[in-house]
């Protein structure tokens, strides 16, 4: 193999990872113990976003420089299947009543043979919707929650290497 060609450990950097494979653990700040970890069906609202300032240049009209404004992070949403526990609901109610409680939520992508690729960490976290089932008599679906929650940073921290 020549100096320009890619070994397996690069090919495999390159590849995308599955996004069906994923788990989820929410963690208040008040308990060691996770809510409802893995329970979800879709995750979506992992983002950063930076503003940029545009500033013209004085007596030169084709000249501007850019600057690296403020950041904004997503919200997260996510949906799963309705079980037994009501910690979700619990956890709700618990941020109404004490508005500085926060969370972390940690969700972690996995590889097809389910070892942990990476995950992303969000901290702060605090629920900002939380929406109940729509309960239909005539079909037979799986009841379906969803929870929106507002974070303040996240990071990604690669297992790959682990």
């Amino acid at each position: 193999m020549n100096a320009a060609s890619p070994n397996d450990n690069d090919r495999r950097q390159w590849q995308p990872f599955p996004a069906f494979n994923f788990v989820v653990e929410i963690v208040r700040d008040d308990q060691s113990k996770a809510l409802a970890g893995g329970a979800f069906s879709d995750c979506d609202g992992i983002e950063v976003s930076q503003e940029v300032k545009t500033l013209r240049e004085g007596g030169n009209p084709n000249r501007v420089h850019r600057l690296a404004g403020p950041v904004a992070f997503g919200q997260l949403t996510l949906k799963r299947g309705v079980t037994h526990g009501f910690d979700l609901w619990q956890w709700f109610s618990d941020s109404l009543a004490n508005p500085a409680l926060r969370a972390g939520v940690t969700i972690s992508v996995l590889q097809s043979d389910r070892r942990e690729w990476g995950r992303f960490v969000l901290s702060r976290c605090l629920p900002v919707r939380l929406k109940a089932p729509t309960l239909n008599a005539r079909d037979g679906n799986v009841a379906v929650e969803e929870l929106q929650i507002a974070y303040e940073t996240f990071r990604w921290e690669d297992k790959s290497n682990a």
